[in-house]
């Protein structure tokens, strides 16, 4: 790492800490010429594949985005929708891919929001799904049924 200072092409890391979660690492370096020290930030970066092939970074605003919009109306308050966006993308991460299509963030974001609220995961997964009839909202409607049902023992 180049110093920031006299431009000597090498440093030393002298401390290195985990931060936000995990998701970020700051090194905290030492210029061996100039004998002064500063930070970096160093991100894993976590690349989505679009269905036209397009790539764009992981945005865990755009999850709290669609979550909200399939929220709407609904009794869901932001701080769960900000913990559901936070459990998709460890989800993601998790998985050790530096790219993921994006069929693979919807599926991570159905799970969690069928535990949130049913009739948001129905319009989540109506748009996500591509719903053309009314067979598929009861179809989906029965598969909830079905494992309610289930929870429930009986």
């Amino acid at each position: 790492m180049r110093c920031p200072y006299c431009r000597h092409p090498d440093s030393r890391v002298v401390d290195s800490r985990e931060a936000d979660d995990g998701q970020l690492i700051r090194r905290r370096r030492s210029c061996p010429e100039c004998g002064k020290r500063f930070t970096t930030v160093e991100e894993a970066i976590l690349a989505v594949v679009k269905r036209s092939g397009v790539t764009e970074p992981f945005s865990r605003t755009k999850i709290i985005g669609g979550v909200r919009k399939a929220c709407q109306g609904r009794p869901v308050d932001d701080d769960s929708v900000a913990l559901l966006a936070q459990k998709v993308e460890e989800t993601v991460r998790a998985k050790g891919a530096a790219e993921l299509p994006s069929h693979e963030v919807g599926l991570a974001i159905l799970g969690p929001l069928r535990d949130l609220d049913e009739v948001a995961y129905l319009r989540f997964a109506s748009v996500y799904r591509s719903f053309e009839s009314l067979a598929d909202f009861e179809r989906e409607i029965e598969t909830l049924r079905t494992a309610a049902q289930a929870r429930e023992g009986g």
